[in-house]
């Protein structure tokens, strides 16, 4: 679990990412968890957006997303959040304590 300061340190980070993945009509999907797993293990923090003809809400998928692949919420805004999971093999953002 991640303290206020922490998250909003990771806010920070997120504010100049560019999403890196998208929720299309099928919703999440295993192919698109075991992607976004690919993905989180590289960059740590990962924006994700939901396109209008998926039809759920942001923080209802973010938190079925960071349930399914064990990650932290970091925030949503609008259509799109942002999650982070350390990465197990190569380690790279840095948590204030």
């Amino acid at each position: 679990m991640i303290k206020g300061k922490q998250r909003a340190y990771l806010k920070s980070l997120a504010h100049n990412l560019d999403v890196m993945s998208h929720i299309g009509k099928e919703g999440i999907t295993d192919s698109f968890l075991s992607s976004l797993e690919e993905v989180i293990e590289k960059r740590e923090i990962v924006k994700v957006r939901i396109l209008d003809n998926c039809g759920i809400d942001a923080k209802e998928a973010a938190n079925e997303v960071c349930e399914a692949i064990n990650a932290e919420f970091v925030q949503a805004i609008g259509s799109t959040f942002t999650i982070y999971k350390k990465s197990k093999n190569n380690p790279v953002i840095t948590l204030p304590k």
